[in-house]
């Protein structure tokens, strides 16, 4: 219960620091209502063509659940930022004298990233919909459970590095180098059926085109289908050990 009423306090902090700034939820949708506006058309031409590997669904359920992918990962990979401004100005410092449990401070703070997410995501799937988009209400439920998981996981393992990186130049390169293969190889921008054998098979190796193909499969309909099961499952492990893993590092910080 005290975990619970920790995390409760620190994400109504945090919380209403997003409330005062509603402009960073119109920022971060930006970036995929443009991919959804300048690149989709030229998706749907491919999809038209009706390649051999291309997915079930038309463009846009190809696509947008491959945006929302991509909005889960650099919606939070990024928030270490803030992290590293709070360390400089001593904001951690003085949690050390404070009861508040140090799994709690990183939940609550991962769980206003994770809200911001979902907001957005409404936001880009709502905008999908004029162009052509489909799906089923439990699916979009499913969806959206599964991109807060990857929120919870990149939110973690930002504050994770922050944490023993303590410095923005050397942040930004590692975060958003590491990110960019996985963006790459995850099937959000074409699917990874149309790429060579060899591109296929990393790829598999890659979580997040696990998360992409599950997607891709709730837009459909397909709730029971394995590729959700697994999807669903391999981001829930790796954000459960990202949150261990980041609550470890936040207890060193305020030891």
């Amino acid at each position: 219960m005290k975990l619970a009423a920790d995390t409760w306090l620190v994400f109504q902090r945090y919380f209403g620091i997003f409330v005062r700034n509603p402009a960073w939820v119109a920022v971060g949708v930006l970036q995929p209502a443009l991919y959804l506006l300048l690149f989709a058309p030229l998706l749907k031409s491919v999809a038209g063509a009706h390649l051999a590997g291309f997915p079930p669904g038309g463009a846009y359920n190809v696509f947008v659940p491959g945006l929302l992918v991509q909005l889960g990962l650099f919606g939070a990979s990024g928030v270490g930022f803030n992290l590293i401004a709070e360390l400089r100005e001593g904001v951690v410092e003085r949690l050390r004298v404070t009861p508040v449990s140090r799994l709690a401070l990183l939940l609550g703070k991962a769980l206003r990233d994770t809200l911001t997410i979902l907001v957005q995501s409404a936001i880009l799937i709502a905008v999908a919909f004029p162009f052509g988009l489909k799906l089923q209400p439990l699916g979009m439920l499913i969806v959206l459970g599964l991109v807060a998981l990857i929120g919870l996981l990149f939110a973690s393992i930002s504050y994770w590095v922050a944490l023993v990186l303590r410095d923005e130049n050397s942040f930004a390169p590692v975060i958003f180098t590491a990110a960019l293969p996985l963006l790459l190889l995850s099937g959000v921008l074409l699917p990874m059926s149309l790429a060579p054998s060899w591109l296929q098979t990393l790829s598999t190796l890659n979580p997040l085109s696990h998360a992409v193909t599950a997607a891709r499969a709730l837009f459909l309909g397909n709730v029971a289908n394995v590729d959700v099961v697994q999807g669903v499952v391999i981001v829930a492990v790796l954000a459960v050990l990202a949150v261990a893993g980041a609550a470890r590092a936040f207890g060193r910080a305020i030891a």
